[in-house]
């Protein structure tokens, strides 16, 4: 099994189907941080993880809507390029898009916090879903 700082490369792959509301980040964020836990990641590894599995979540659910069975899929992985952390939900009328916050705005940080912890990020549409992916390098 390949290695980088001490985190496994190969672990098992999770997937969570989760009710579309933002108290599912909090379930989305204890279970990567336990799987990365069991990856062997860094504390710094599971900090940036769990923040951007939050904002995608957070996003989701602000910005979207429910898949067909009023849900979100959360899954993530690990592989050669790093931590792809996805959400899955039922699509919206405008693409997700990082915005340039104010200073004292509110919100609209979500994806620059992203952008910022990861090493790039990426959406994937259909007609009834899109999926946001983070990769988070491993390094």
């Amino acid at each position: 099994m390949a290695e980088t700082n001490g985190m496994a490369l190969e672990a098992d792959p999770m997937a969570l189907q989760l009710p579309f509301r933002a108290e599912s980040a909090a379930v989305a964020r204890q279970q990567l941080v336990e799987w990365l836990r069991s990856a062997n990641a860094r504390d710094q590894q599971r900090d940036d993880a769990r923040l951007v599995v939050s904002e995608l979540v957070g996003n989701a659910v602000r910005h979207a809507r429910p898949l067909a069975d009023g849900t979100m899929q959360v899954t993530w992985a690990t592989g050669p390029t790093g931590l792809d952390i996805a959400v899955t939900d039922g699509g919206a009328r405008t693409a997700p898009e990082k915005v340039d916050a104010g200073v004292s705005d509110l919100a609209g940080r979500g994806l620059a916090i992203v952008e910022t912890l990861a090493s790039r990020w990426w959406v994937e549409s259909s007609r009834s879903r899109t999926t946001v992916h983070a990769l988070l390098a491993l390094v």
